[in-house]
């Protein structure tokens, strides 16, 4: 790992998990320089990174410091990452879940709309890769993952598929703390719900494949809930 991304990782992840708090300013530079074993210009580098974020604001004879959370960009995948691992509680689930159904089931929608044969014999591979993978947790998430992206490409809305990072770390967070792969019935059960998406593409039925992606986001809820109630 090169000096800029571990002062990125590191900050970054410290910063989502509450070490450095908002409106607080970082540790003087000397002490960061120090702690990270860096040139002046690395460590700039790096706060501007996270500047770009919206993790910091960076002014003259003021500081570094850490902005407000309303300002955090929560669609970059390197700030969902880093709250996935501070700890994914209830709230931000459920955020992710409310951001999720108002654009796959419009992704699911547009994609019966404008599909092409190309698309179908990619989303009808994802489906068969998910039924194959009886294993792996991260294998299944994988093969989840890669249809609901081929779902946001058949949509041919470039804006829709530049939120990937949304989708992929609920779908990655909810597969790895409820894998269907360690319950045969549950696997058959998630794998047909997302059959039944494609299926629906495939008739051009956009109120059917937007209906089906909303049962397959609000199935994974219930199960996300009922694991944290254990």
């Amino acid at each position: 790992m090169s000096s800029h991304a571990n002062i990125v990782g590191t900050l970054g992840a410290e910063i989502l998990a509450g070490k450095h708090r908002p409106d607080e300013n970082l540790p003087p530079e000397a002490e960061m320089l120090a702690r990270f074993g860096v040139s002046r210009t690395a460590l700039r580098e790096a706060i501007k990174t996270l500047s770009g974020k919206g993790l910091l604001i960076a002014k003259t004879r003021v500081g570094t410091r850490v902005a407000p959370p309303t300002h955090w960009n929560y669609f970059d995948p390197d700030i969902l990452t880093w709250r996935v691992q501070a700890g994914a509680d209830a709230t931000f689930r459920n955020d992710l879940a409310d951001v999720r159904r108002g654009l796959e089931p419009m992704a699911a929608a547009l994609a019966a709309r404008r599909r092409t044969e190309d698309d179908l014999v990619a989303l009808r591979a994802c489906v068969e890769m998910m039924r194959a993978e009886t294993d792996s947790a991260l294998g299944f998430a994988k093969a989840d993952l890669k249809l609901h992206l081929a779902i946001g490409a058949a949509s041919k809305n470039p804006m829709i598929r530049s939120m990937a990072a949304v989708i992929e770390t609920a779908l990655l967070e909810a597969f790895l703390v409820s894998p269907p792969v360690q319950r045969p019935e549950l696997h058959h059960e998630v794998v047909q719900a997302h059959a039944l998406i494609v299926d629906c593409i495939t008739r051009g039925d956009e109120p059917g494949a937007a209906e089906a992606m909303r049962a397959v986001i609000d199935s994974g809820q219930v199960r996300l809930k009922a694991e944290a109630r254990i």
